[in-house]
């Protein structure tokens, strides 16, 4: 019997496919999105998830002993909102980000940007490395 693959994982569906779920102007600003993560990361973009534009990836393991694998830096375009995938809890963590980000919505590991020209990209850009770093020296 084969082995199933898990939920968050890589897959050979082409980025393309997920870029194409926003249409119009979110389109456009997937497609900046997808140049400002590849240039950060220096990785190669994947779909995960079947939605999910991931780069890099990282292995993690909590106490219980439940493990798996995720995106460095990863982001969902859709048709509505683009969500951008950050460490646990980094909106009360990064306060001094988030407070210059511009309009958004956050969850506990989740940004929600409705247009990217209500952020300023430059904090948006140091968000996305300050998270990358930290995903770089702290395995979990």
């Amino acid at each position: 019997m084969a082995t199933k693959q898990p939920a968050m994982s890589p897959s050979d569906l082409p980025v393309e496919v997920v870029l194409d779920r926003a249409t119009g102007r979110r389109r456009a600003e997937a497609d900046e999105l997808l140049a400002m993560f590849g240039e950060i990361s220096g990785e190669q973009p994947a779909v995960w998830a079947g939605r999910i534009i991931g780069f890099g990836e990282v292995e993690y393991r909590y106490e219980s002993g439940h493990g798996g694998r995720e995106p460095r830096l990863a982001f969902a375009p859709g048709p509505t909102q683009h969500t951008i995938y950050l460490p646990e809890h980094f909106s009360e963590r990064w306060p001094d980000l988030m407070a210059e980000l511009g309009k958004h919505r956050a969850s506990k590991v989740c940004l929600y940007l409705t247009r990217l020209t209500d952020v300023d990209r430059s904090v948006l850009r140091r968000l996305l490395e300050r998270s990358l770093a930290e995903t770089r020296t702290q395995e979990r």
